[in-house]
């Protein structure tokens, strides 16, 4: 009987202990937990002001799953709601005044969706529209297949921080080839560097200015190079056209003013944001230097590429002085390419030379022929005319020297002599082809190193000279058929021992290319 009793008891306690169980599991179902969005903390919500371009940092705790991403917002600015499975972002905020607020509002989600694609998703009372997905086949619309972001539950309480956003004034500088001559003609070529933090395109303005930056003129804020030339030679105000890119072909609309010339001349840079933001004006020179721009005398100009010839330059200025009876005398400029050093020198000098109709160049064995090449053809089929004086050394790292880089402004088919002539002995004879061109015969007087020959190309050109030595025979001198190129592979100052070097040369410029001073 006690038996019996004490198994009834037992009985009972194991149906009671089991439809409690079943009761807790019932009514005590676990709900998903909603996610927790966190941002980077700063001291308070006046945060200090921020750049325009900024990077954001963000992160999600889920207490019982995990977190598949955020959606975003900059209040202020949009009303969309993005989505992202990153932890950070950097942020290009527009500015419209100097002062702009921004709120930036992020929320998490957890992985606990529904387990299906939803073409329409609210969290928060915001339309999110469609779960993210990866469109594999570009169609613009979600395939039963394609991954995709199951979005669960949202974090109810969006972390959201308040931006203060400052501009960033722009700073400008000059850039390392804008290093002005003491004295140069009314051409210069300058460029300059142009910043701003809250990225380059900001800059919508450049300013320019001719010794007065109240009359500076706008350019767009993408250019950082310009060419400047002066427009009318005779003015009586003159200016300066604006070449963008160094480019004839992109001249800015308007002029700049107040050049002076032959007198002392500052440029004057600045630039502006889209806030109106400005860096200061920067000159160019500094107040170190000085910038004189030289009017041109006459139409013709010497170009003297000889190293260490100031007795050479003595020489031919005596020529130029005496020729036509003393016509040139103060009507014809040099330029010395040893000591003037112009930023961007093949565009800079090129337009240099354009101011003058004829111009007159020498060298010892090592011409500047990287712009001599530049410049030549252009200068020539600009309507300018030019003499060259000159021999080339061998080819170098220092001194590269082609038949090829002959042709790019000589019109030679071929070399004479493979080698030249380490030295050319005095006394070698230069004599016209032509005896009765009137030509003079020309004598050496010194003993001239690297001297070769040359085969003019015959449809283009014809020999003037022919050299006559012991040592050497060819070829030395080119006239092109339209007469507005003259090439001596000899420097001519040691070719006077004839004493009529200047004959010669009156000869090439009032004659053949009827110079007109």
């Amino acid at each position: 009987m006690k038996n019996f009793t004490k198994n009834i008891i037992l009985f009972l306690l194991t149906v009671i202990f089991l439809g409690s169980c079943n009761e807790s599991i019932t009514d005590n179902k676990i709900e998903n937990l909603a996610p927790e969005t966190h941002l980077v903390l700063f001291p308070d919500s006046s945060i200090s002001q921020q750049k325009s371009r900024l990077e954001v940092n963000w992160w999600g705790d889920d207490p019982d799953g995990l977190v598949e991403g955020f959606y975003f917002t900059w209040e202020g600015l949009e009303n969309a709601w993005h989505f992202t499975s990153g932890n950070d972002s950097i942020f290009s905020l527009p500015i419209g005044t100097v002062d702009t607020n921004y709120t930036f509002k992020i929320f998490a989600v957890d992985n606990g969706g529904n387990n299906k694609y939803d073409e329409n998703i609210t969290r928060n009372g915001i339309d999110l529209g469609s779960e993210p997905f990866v469109d594999k086949n570009n169609n613009g619309k979600y395939d039963e297949g394609e991954p995709y972001t199951d979005i669960g539950k949202a974090d109810p309480t969006p972390a959201e921080q308040k931006f203060p956003i400052k501009n960033s004034a722009p700073t400008i500088s000059w850039n390392k080839l804008s290093q002005l001559p003491l004295t140069s003609f009314p051409v210069m070529t300058i460029g300059w560097n142009a910043n701003d933090l809250d990225g380059n395109e900001s800059i919508v303005k450049i300013y320019i200015a001719l010794n007065d930056t109240n009359k500076a003129l706008v350019l767009p804020g993408s250019i950082r190079l310009v060419t400047l030339k002066i427009d009318d030679l005779n003015s009586t105000n003159p200016a300066m056209n604006i070449f963008i890119n160094g480019s004839l072909n992109n001249k800015f609309a308007d002029k700049l003013t107040d050049l002076k010339l032959n007198d002392n001349n500052i440029i004057y840079i600045q630039a502006e944001d889209i806030s109106g933001a400005k860096s200061g004006y920067i000159r160019l020179p500094d107040s170190s230097r000085s910038w004189y721009i030289k009017k041109p005398k006459g139409k013709l100009l010497i170009v003297d590429d000889y190293e260490n010839g100031n007795d050479i330059t003595d020489f031919y200025n005596n020529i130029f002085d005496n020729m036509n009876n003393g016509a040139l005398k103060d009507k014809y400029d040099l330029i010395d390419l040893t000591t003037t050093r112009l930023p961007y020198q093949n565009i800079t000098l090129l337009e240099t030379v354009k101011l003058f109709d004829d111009i007159f160049w020498y060298s010892d064995d090592s011409p500047s022929l990287d712009i001599i090449n530049t410049i030549t053809k252009e200068y020539l089929q600009s309507g300018g005319k030019a003499a060259f004086s000159m021999t080339f050394r061998d080819s170098s790292s220092t001194f590269p020297f082609s038949l090829s880089s002959l042709q790019s402004f000589i019109p030679v088919d071929s070399l004479g002599q493979e080698k030249p002539l380490s030295f050319l002995f005095p006394g070698a004879k230069v004599e016209p082809i032509n005896g009765e061109s009137g030509f003079p015969a020309l004598k050496t007087g010194s003993t001239i190193g690297f001297v070769r020959t040359y085969y003019p190309n015959t449809i283009s050109s014809s020999s003037l000279y022919n050299l006559n030595s012991s040592q050497l025979k060819g070829d030395i001198a080119i006239l092109n058929n339209t007469k507005n190129l003259f090439f001596i592979g000899l420097p001519l100052h040691q070719c006077n021992a004839n004493n009529n070097v200047k004959d010669l040369l009156e000869k090439v410029f009032y004659q053949e290319f009827n110079f007109n001073q």
